[in-house]
């Protein structure tokens, strides 16, 4: 989440929400929605998937923004078949290896940025060099 707020100057004139998990740097975002945190375990991603499909479900989005890790995901699959874009920027700790996050989100992705041009030759030619943005 850390990230991702370096940023959200970019979204204050449009209605936005967050996904994420219920921890001592989230608890104060709004508006929010804590789904659970699969932690590589099957049942609760499939509670994630049923969560996440519901807030999305309810709220619309024209676009789902993310920095990647659990949440981000399930969250960009289930907002893909629903039609939504997805715009993703991998980490700026990401010099020379891609995020496992990233591997799974660059083949829907519909803007795919990383921070190092390094990064351009890990992934393909939809990744986008824009410079660092956090």
């Amino acid at each position: 989440m850390a990230e991702a707020s370096f940023v959200m100057d970019a979204f204050k004139n449009h209605d936005i929400f967050y996904i994420t998990f219920l921890r001592e740097d989230t608890k104060d975002l709004k508006p929010a929605y804590f789904v659970q945190d699969p932690k590589r375990n099957p049942l609760a991603l499939a509670k994630n998937i049923i969560q996440t499909a519901r807030i999305l479900a309810k709220e619309k989005p024209d676009a789902i923004f993310t920095t990647g890790a659990g949440v981000a995901v399930p969250a960009c699959y289930i907002a893909k078949l629903m039609g939504k874009k997805v715009i993703y920027v991998e980490s700026f700790c990401r010099v020379d290896t891609p995020s496992f996050s990233g591997k799974l989100i660059y083949p829907i992705a519909n803007l795919f940025l990383v921070q190092w041009k390094e990064m351009l030759s890990k992934y393909g030619s939809k990744a986008k060099y824009w410079g660092a943005v956090f």
